[in-house]
């Protein structure tokens, strides 16, 4: 991106996808390691700055039952000045698109973008590396849409590798649940223990989601939206994305992701969309 980003410019934060999802351990102090591939979509929420002169972050949009002071968007913003001493201030307009609690990194990808809007607009001149640890204080997912391109991520998704990866098309469906990510960690029978891979090892269809058989468990239409998919692709190519409730099927093409759509359930909630090579920010 260029100087030509403005204030009333549109900033998008697109959603992602866990290509495959690995538990591989668990730190002393709790947090899991995980290895996992992060796709970017063509889909997600939208954003809108306008400055403010008082130096107040205002989410002009709140989501319901979600208090303004715990929102990503105003943690972030927040964040940036205090990390930085800006007095600047920012209203924020949201158009949320992507379902909160499903596993596409809608709240990760709207904080991530405030970070890199801001860090233009406001003339911070941070580095990305400078802003990803940045976001990594405020949820394991924001350093990805920082570091704004598909990757290979291990420890607690922190450590990321750039990897290409060929132009596919998804179905992406959403069950009607939102599932709390904390309520998957927890879970007494989650596989923490799966052998690692290496970057170079891996091949687009290989790996699964450790944390399917919990999501499953404890939120059956979670189960139910992913065996639709099983039936109607080939095999290693329908995953829950994270840690749910989405779930998505790889395609070839989009016609081939259009016609699986079309079989839908009339009830059922789903969209396609074309995977990206990058984040639409990576040369901001």
């Amino acid at each position: 991106m260029t100087s030509a980003w403005t204030w009333d410019s549109a900033w998008p934060a697109p959603a992602k996808l866990n290509l495959f999802l690995h538990v591989v351990g668990r730190r002393s102090d709790g947090y899991h390691l995980l290895q996992t591939v992060f796709r970017f979509l063509d889909q997600g929420d939208t954003l809108w700055f306008e400055p403010r002169q008082d130096g107040q972050v205002v989410l002009e949009t709140p989501l319901p039952g979600v208090p303004p002071e715990t929102d990503l968007t105003v943690r972030a913003a927040r964040l940036l000045q205090a990390r930085t001493g800006c007095r600047q201030g920012v209203g924020i307009r949201l158009a949320k698109r992507l379902p909160m609690g499903g596993g596409l990194g809608g709240g990760s990808s709207d904080a991530a973008t405030v970070l890199l809007a801001l860090n233009h607009l406001w003339g911070l001149g941070l580095s990305r590396a400078a802003l990803q640890e940045m976001g990594l204080t405020l949820g394991a997912d924001v350093p990805i849409f920082v570091f704004g391109r598909n990757a290979f991520a291990e420890g607690v998704g922190e450590r990321l590798q750039p990897v290409a990866l060929p132009e596919t098309w998804y179905l992406v469906l959403e069950p009607p649940v939102a599932v709390p990510t904390q309520d998957i960690f927890r879970a007494p029978d989650l596989c923490r223990d799966t052998p690692s891979l290496s970057v170079a090892a891996w091949q687009p269809g290989q790996g699964h989601n450790d944390l399917e058989p919990v999501a499953c468990r404890l939120f059956p239409a979670v189960g139910e939206h992913l065996a639709w998919l099983r039936q109607r692709t080939g095999p290693g190519r329908s995953r829950m994305s994270g840690s749910g409730a989405c779930v998505f099927a790889s395609c070839d093409d989009e016609a081939q992701a259009r016609c699986l759509a079309a079989q839908l359930p009339p009830e059922w909630k789903g969209w396609v969309a074309r995977g990206l090579a990058a984040h639409p920010l990576v040369a901001l």
